[in-house]
Parts: C-alpha cells; sequence; structure tokens
C-alpha cells in the first residue's frame, strides 16, 4: 500500500502502470490528490471549483471496470484538471470571469467527452485570467493563482491555474488552451511540461473562444512522457469543430518513449537568432545554453537559423487578438449570453442600458481594454492600418518559419524571457507581462505545434523552459527531441527538476525518481 505522499509525486505514465498492475486502485488515486488539493490550494489556488464526487464516481467505475477485466485505455483512472474556459456539463465554467460565475453548462466539450471515454477523474476546473486575456493568471475575478516555487510569484498565463496544480502535486495531468503561449509559457515558470499542438489537431469545440483563430487546446504534465499520453486521448478530428484537420494524429507517444532513449543522432535543430540575448534574463540565457550543449551532447546537430520578422510578431499578435476578441465577446451582453444586469443610476430600463451595465460589472479591466482596442483596430479607417497590416506580418511570420524548417527538423528557443515576477505586474505593468510571450507567439500566428520543458532554475532559483517548434502535423518530432532533452538533463540534475519544487503544506512529497 503506497502512501498519499508516494502516489501524488508518481508520473501519470507511473500511475497508470500501478492501476494496470492492481498495486493501487483509481479510487485511492484519486483520493489522494483530491485531500492535496484540500491542504494546499488555500495557498496555491490552483482551483476555481472542485469536482470530488463525480471524480470518485468515476474513479469507482474505472476500478470496477478494471476487476471485471475489461480491456481499459492507458490512462484510465488517472486523474485530471481541466482549465475553466472548457465547457463541462453539470460544473460551473466561469472563464475566470464574473460574466459567467454561475454558469452551469448543459453539454461537454469535445475534450471533456474523450476525458470522459478515456475514463479520466476529473478534479475540478483551475483558475486562469479573465476570458485567457493575460499572462500571469492575475486578472481572474476570483482572484491570483501563486506559483507552488514561491507563493509571492505569479504562475505564467492565462492558464497558470493548470500549471500550479501540476507544480502543487494537486493532479498529475492537466488540460488548458493555448492562445499566444497560455500553455507553455505557464509550464516554464512553474518547472513542468506544457504543449500547443498542431492548429486543428485537438477539438475547439466546447472550448470559449479568445481568438478563434490562434486558440489551440492542448495537455500540460509534469513529464514529457505524461503530456504525450494525455495528447494522444485529446486528439483527433471532429465534425463539429470546423477548424478541425481531417487527419490522423503523429505518433506522439512513440516519439516520446523513442526520445527517452537520448539518441538524437541525425536530427538538425535550429536555434532562432532573434529570439535570445538582449532581454533575456541572465539565468535564461545560461539554461538555454546548458540546454543546447545537452542536445548535442544526444547527437544533435545545432545550427543558427533567422526569421528576421519575428520581432514584429508580438505587434501583430495584439491587434489580432484584441480585434479578434472583441468579436467573440460580443455575445456576452446580459441579454444573450452572461450575466444580466439592469441600470441603477436612473436610467431607463431598455436593450442599451441592460447591455452597458452586464458588461460593466461582468467584465474586467483587461478584457474591456482589449475588446476596446479590437474594436478600435476593427474600425473603418484603422482596418487597413492595423488589422490588414497584422495579417500581412502573419504570412510573413508563417513564410520565415517555413523556409526554417527547409533547413532543419525543429525550432528551438528560450520559453520566456524572464522567470515568474512578482505578483502585482498586472495592475502596475500590463504590457511588460505580454512581452512574456514575445517568444510563444510566433506559433500560434503559424498553427505550428510548439513545447515547453523544463530547462533549469534561472535567477532567484526559479524554473525556466525551453521551446521547441515543429512543422505543422510533426508534433511527434518536438516529443521525441523533449524527451531526449528531459533525459539528458534529468541525468545531469540526477532527478526531475520538480523534485527541487517546495512541497506545499504538511505532506511531504516523494517524487519518483
Amino acid at each position: 500500500m503506497s502512501t498519499a505522499a508516494q502516489i501524488i509525486g508518481l508520473s501519470a505514465a507511473q500511475i497508470s502502470e500501478k492501476l494496470r498492475a492492481g498495486e493501487l486502485s483509481s479510487v485511492e488515486v484519486t483520493q489522494a490528490h483530491l485531500d492535496r488539493i484540500a491542504d494546499v490550494d488555500d495557498s496555491v489556488h490552483a482551483f476555481l471549483s472542485k469536482s470530488a464526487q463525480s471524480a470518485l464516481e468515476t474513479a469507482e467505475h474505472v476500478d470496477a471496470q478494471r476487476a471485471s477485466g475489461s480491456d481499459l485505455p492507458h490512462l484510465a483512472g488517472v486523474p485530471v484538471a481541466v482549465k475553466d474556459n472548457i465547457v463541462t456539463s453539470g460544473q460551473t465554467t466561469t472563464c475566470g470571469s464574473q460574466m459567467l460565475a454561475d454558469w452551469v453548462p448543459v453539454y461537454d466539450a469535445t475534450v471533456i467527452e474523450r476525458l470522459k471515454v478515456a475514463g479520466l477523474p476529473i478534479l475540478g476546473k483551475t483558475n486562469m485570467d479573465e476570458f485567457a486575456m493575460g499572462s500571469s493568471t492575475q486578472t481572474s475575478a476570483f482572484g491570483p493563482t501563486r506559483n507552488p516555487w514561491n507563493v509571492e510569484r505569479h504562475p505564467g498565463g492565462s492558464g497558470g491555474g493548470s500549471a500550479a496544480a501540476l507544480a502543487s502535486f494537486a493532479a498529475p495531468l492537466a488540460i488548458g488552451s493555448d492562445t499566444g503561449g497560455s500553455i507553455r509559457q505557464p509550464a516554464a515558470v512553474t518547472g513542468t511540461v506544457g504543449v500547443k499542438p498542431t492548429y486543428g489537431t485537438i477539438s475547439r469545440y466546447g472550448v470559449i473562444a479568445l481568438a478563434s483563430s490562434l486558440d489551440q487546446v492542448g495537455p500540460a504534465a509534469r513529464t514529457v512522457l505524461d503530456a504525450a499520453l494525455l495528447h494522444e486521448v485529446l486528439a483527433g478530428p471532429d465534425p463539429r469543430d470546423n477548424t478541425s484537420l481531417d487527419a490522423p494524429p503523429p505518433p506522439v507517444v512513440a516519439a516520446a518513449r523513442e526520445g527517452a532513449t537520448g539518441d538524437l543522432r541525425g536530427v538538425r535543430i535550429g536555434v532562432i537568432a532573434e529570439l535570445q540575448g538582449e532581454g533575456y534574463q541572465n539565468g535564461v540565457r545560461l539554461r538555454f545554453a546548458e540546454s543546447l550543449d545537452a542536445l548535442r551532447q544526444s547527437g544533435a546537430e545545432i545550427v543558427e537559423v533567422s526569421c528576421p520578422n519575428i520581432e514584429n510578431a508580438l505587434a501583430a499578435y495584439d491587434i489580432l487578438n484584441a480585434a479578434e476578441a472583441s468579436s467573440n465577446l460580443a455575445r456576452f451582453d446580459g441579454m444573450r449570453f452572461g450575466r444580466r444586469v439592469e441600470p441603477t443610476d436612473g436610467r431607463i430600463v431598455n436593450v442599451d442600458t441592460v447591455m452597458s451595465a452586464s458588461r460593466g460589472a461582468g467584465f474586467g479591466f483587461e478584457v474591456k481594454r482589449r475588446i476596446l482596442f479590437g474594436i478600435f483596430a476593427l474600425s473603418g479607417e484603422n482596418y487597413d492600418s492595423y488589422f490588414r497590416n497584422a495579417q500581412r506580418v502573419r504570412a510573413i511570420v508563417t513564410s520565415e518559419l517555413k523556409a526554417a524548417f527547409n533547413a532543419v527538423d525543429v525550432l528551438v528557443s528560450p520559453t520566456s524571457p524572464a522567470a515568474a515576477s512578482v505578483l502585482g505586474l498586472a495592475e502596475t505593468d500590463p504590457q511588460g507581462l505580454l512581452h512574456s510571450d514575445v517568444a510563444t507567439i510566433s506559433a500560434n500566428l503559424a498553427g505550428l505545434p510548439a513545447m515547453s520543458l523544463p530547462a533549469g532554475l534561472g535567477d532567484e532559483n526559479l524554473p525556466v523552459g525551453l521551446q521547441i517548434i515543429a512543422p505543422q502535423l510533426a508534433d511527434d518530432r518536438m516529443y521525441r527531441v523533449g524527451a531526449a532533452l528531459e533525459t539528458a538533463l534529468q541525468e545531469r540534475w540526477g532527478a526531475p527538476l520538480i523534485a527541487q519544487a517546495p512541497a506545499l503544506g504538511q505532506m511531504k512529497v516523494e517524487v519518483s525518481k
């Protein structure tokens, strides 16, 4: 019988092996993580809601099926946390906003359906920047999430709740959405793994949109193999999503297992010249250089490539993100969708005043700012100067990345220029926080798969990440390279980086090597 501290320190792959061997039950595993949430989440605030009863019911069902000899999916019985912009029937889905504070959906997103079919107990919904607008999970209407490595620091955003749940050992797996780095940047600053798959390979049906041409659901975990196992559950065409690609999912699990052998002979890795150097913290630069050395030692050839216009990607992204958000959020007006608030200032109650009062009360500052900027960028005389030019930059950046892949198999860069900053910058320096996505947004603009994995500890002993970008539908390449780098670095460190994270609460975590 394993102790709770031993259970929560296991990877998802290890939990799966023990479940199939009969060494653990899903109920035991699920309860251990629910207990962990109870112990640490007052400090971390990774979750906006918990679903203990339904999670345990799923676990009991999986255990009964396994006892009867049923052939179950690989991750059946392994718990998962879900970002709160993914529609989940019977459970509050808020997008971190007062606009949806009391909304309980009556249907499931496709990815939730796939989790349920695969038998993964859903622990709860994780905190996020309001409507995914932010880079630190501080714009949530329900308070910020804190980084388990240092609770005075942010955990990245917009999916900081999912990353913090992993880093605090409150969940072995999580899913999120990535519009400009919202899975990868939180992974970098919490010492975890985050993946943005090729656009269109995981359904967005039932995911509340920020910017529809950029958003992509993806897996988050503490190891590359765990991310691959969850990726395999989520991926596949969906006729309900008109952006879904009718293509078989890449063999990501096989690639992760192959990469774990540490052999990258014959692989050419391109270092993006424009995404390093000035503007990146010293600790980030040092860990990136060490990671490149580890890749060379694994047999890869490292070459430098140039994508000159990638430096303009951030400005283009800001315009496109705001423009699409202003359109997508127009339906939340208190009349058709969202919280209804009637004016209390003496104005006549009509459509205009109800919409104004509802949106004023329901949306936070950052959401209002982006909606206004988006409307400005799309308006008459501004359309060509802002939106159309941003689309031109998008096309150029996409073309440059595509050209780079004619010479290399994958591209790499630091995931973020800096380790996690102190809480409070969402109010005092919102543009500075947006700069933390400078290295990640190009993959979204081009629809490419990208991964962040731990590169070590940077300034003030906080985690930093390395990003791997692959060509469209070549997600397996980044899993192979990521697993090889993970193996090489962990051999140097003597343990997973996450083993050095503070074990919050009274329960000690025994991280499995």
